[in-house]
């Protein structure tokens, strides 16, 4: 059941108009008053929620885009609307008041999600098929070649698994992983990798929802005889809203995670290139930045990224002296050093590859990519880069231009249609 258009989707929208009509209209001169009070006290609780979520509990680094603050706007206005229609109303007219402020609320939760692009249908935003995903069986490990489950023709397998971080100590969610339809055959050792990483607040399932990773790799490896990278969607924080900025830290010990234990494990589990130019590391928004710091950082095991708006530099808000405070005791050299802003001034890139896109309308991240491109192309990096026309920060972004990402990359993998 489609979230973002359909039957559901059209339902949620005609009701959410009729109940905005119900709660705004009142044969009164007061009312007019009122209308401006509501909105008045929504745009104040927006504003204090939203600076408690960025700057005081650092669930968001940056601030949250002007169209999901409007649509929050919109519900907490149809709810103090409600609770002033409760005066002076008959039962009747509180129920249909009630209805209506809840046909507003679904209606501005589903334009936030479709902003945002996260959950596709019913089953994404409820998990259930994620939920349904198998452990990685024997059978696709490196050096068992026993029975496979059976797939549908030229399509892939997503399975999950437990990366442990044994050199690291960090405990990571589940990640995911995408397996071309020729992993099935005998040689799998020229496979190329990529490595994925989500939002942050996000998880590693979220490349399977917004991002739709399955059918983009399947397309992909359908334009080219079968063949496709093993993508890795990893964990780099731990929990949904937990926030490592991907480096070693007070926080965590993230950078040796995802640059030692991971590939160690991907090595040793999955039956994949041994070849360093045949791997590729990405992310969307804190997952972009993090893929640009483990390439400036770790080159000879990322020799490319792929940036989808990414920050300028890794955050835990807008408060950039807390940051340091918080990861690194105010030490504001050692959290340096490790920023891939610091890391292009001072290092050549020559014969890497970089890939970075952004929405057309994510002004903020505009800034940010083009100061990231010009760094990358001035540190020698092989730099590509798209704007994607219309969309903000959302996963739009990397659902249409991953197909891009992955045919610039195409060559340097071997891979030819």
């Amino acid at each position: 059941m489609s979230l973002v258009d359909g039957p559901l989707f059209w339902v949620v929208l005609a009701f959410g108009i009729l109940g905005s009509a119900f709660l705004l209209f009142r044969r009164s001169r007061r009312w007019l008053l009122a209308i401006v009070l509501a909105v008045a006290a929504a745009c104040g609780v927006v504003a204090v929620i939203h600076w408690l979520l960025v700057n005081a509990l650092a669930v968001f680094p940056e601030d949250l885009p002007f169209d999901v603050l409007a649509w929050s706007v919109v519900a907490f206005s149809a709810l103090f609307l409600f609770l002033f229609r409760l005066v002076g109303s008959s039962w009747g007219g509180r129920s249909v008041a009630a209805a209506s402020f809840v046909a507003v609320l679904l209606l501005s939760s589903l334009q936030i999600n479709s902003y945002f692009g996260l959950n596709h249908t019913a089953a994404d935003l409820f998990g259930h098929n994620v939920g349904r995903i198998p452990v990685l069986e024997e059978g696709f490990k490196r050096g068992n070649s026993g029975t496979l489950p059976a797939s549908a023709p030229g399509a892939g397998f997503v399975r999950k698994a437990s990366i442990p971080g044994i050199e690291s100590g960090f405990r990571a969610q589940d990640a995911f992983i995408y397996l071309p339809p020729s992993y099935l055959k005998a040689d799998r050792s020229q496979l190329p990798v990529l490595v994925l990483f989500a939002g942050q607040p996000g998880r590693p399932a979220d490349w399977l929802t917004g991002g739709m990773i399955e059918p983009t790799m399947n397309s992909f490896a359908a334009r080219h005889g079968g063949v496709s990278p093993v993508v890795v969607v990893v964990d780099p924080n731990g929990s949904d809203t937990a926030n490592t900025m991907c480096m070693d830290s007070r926080i965590a010990r993230a950078d040796t995670y995802l640059s030692i234990d991971v590939p160690r494990w991907i090595n040793s589990t999955i039956e994949v290139s041994a070849d360093p130019r045949k791997w590729a590391v990405g992310g969307f928004s804190f997952g972009g930045t993090c893929a640009m710091q483990m390439t400036t950082l770790h080159p000879e095991i990322y020799p490319s990224f792929i940036a989808f708006s990414g920050e300028r530099e890794p955050s835990l808000g807008p408060d950039r002296k807390r940051t340091i405070q918080t990861a690194f005791g105010g030490d504001s050299a050692a959290f340096d050093a490790r920023t891939h802003l610091t890391m292009m001034k001072k290092q050549s890139y020559a014969g890497h590859a970089g890939f970075i896109a952004v929405g057309g309308s994510d002004g903020e991240f505009i800034r940010y990519a083009t100061e990231l491109g010009a760094a990358a192309r001035d540190s020698g990096f092989d730099l590509r880069e798209m704007t994607v026309s219309g969309a903000g920060h959302s996963w739009a972004v990397a659902v249409q231009a991953l197909p891009s990402a992955m045919e610039f990359l195409a060559p340097r993998w071997g891979l030819t249609k």
